[in-house]
């Protein structure tokens, strides 16, 4: 059982996952991955498992978050359901990969993958790099291979997606708000296949710590719901009313941050 302090570390970190996957439609991943990494190691948890459940708790909380950042967008009119029906199957099958795959790779191979892709967030973000609106929403066969893509990505690292769909809406002439709005729609299937994963990959693995379901860490995923799930809303509130290239580029100082940090620990 963890200690008070890291209970409260667990809502604290609730706490900016929900704000930030209302804001950028992104599931919060992004922060609850590298911050599980750090407290899970203070915890003492197996080294050999920790990036798996670290990724795996990830996708538990964005099950959660995802559904409160959703309704909040779509009260708005800000969710595009028929790019959601058409892309979910393809990021079914390539969530149930990306688990299985990073299921079979080391811990220090997935932090490093994590690493160089927390790099080229925080680099697309403080250049506000956007791709041109230059095309329209593909076909089936391209939102299936589209879906398979992102869902196999976004399991290896742990996060809703929103990322890789933002801007691939946006390149599809879908209005900004309305992309970070599907996106954390799409984080919901991301997730739940993620989920499933995760624990079937991890069940009967024999050094896991207790109050474990396979690579799912139920203290941090309690912890961290507890929280997300009251401020997703208010993210998404945010969203509609400040200007986001600014706070965009202030997250990106932060996920800087904390890659580099990740990468010293690694040597």
């Amino acid at each position: 059982m963890p200690s008070l302090s890291f209970w409260l570390a667990y809502l604290a970190f609730g706490c900016a996952a929900g704000i930030i996957a209302g804001l950028l439609g992104v599931g919060g991943g992004i922060v609850v991955v590298p911050a599980l990494y750090f407290l899970f190691t203070a915890q003492g948890l197996p080294s050999e498992h920790i990036m798996q459940m670290a990724l795996g708790t990830s996708l538990a909380t964005i099950v959660f978050t995802s559904v409160a950042s959703f309704r909040a967008h779509d009260k708005r009119g800000a969710v595009r359901w028929d790019i959601f029906k058409s892309i979910t199957p393809g990021i079914l099958i390539g969530s149930f990969l990306g688990a299985w795959v990073a299921a079979q790779l080391s811990t220090k191979f997935l932090k490093g993958f994590f690493v160089v892709f927390l790099y080229y967030v925080s680099i697309q973000m403080i250049l506000n790099i956007k791709p041109k609106p230059s095309r329209h929403i593909p076909g089936t066969a391209g939102m299936f291979t589209t879906g398979g893509g992102v869902g196999l990505i976004s399991n290896m690292v742990g996060i809703g997606g929103g990322t890789i769909t933002v801007p691939f809406m946006t390149w599809c002439n879908i209005p900004i708000h309305v992309a970070v709005g599907t996106a954390s729609a799409i984080g919901f299937p991301i997730a739940a296949a993620g989920v499933i994963g995760y624990i079937a990959n991890g069940l009967g693995k024999a050094d896991l710590p207790g109050m474990s379901i396979g690579y799912i860490y139920l203290p941090a995923l309690i912890g961290i719901v507890a929280t997300s799930m009251l401020t997703a809303k208010y993210g998404a509130k945010l969203a509609h009313a400040l200007p986001v290239g600014t706070l965009k580029r202030v997250f990106a100082l932060f996920l800087l941050a904390m890659a580099t940090r990740m990468l010293w620990s690694m040597f």
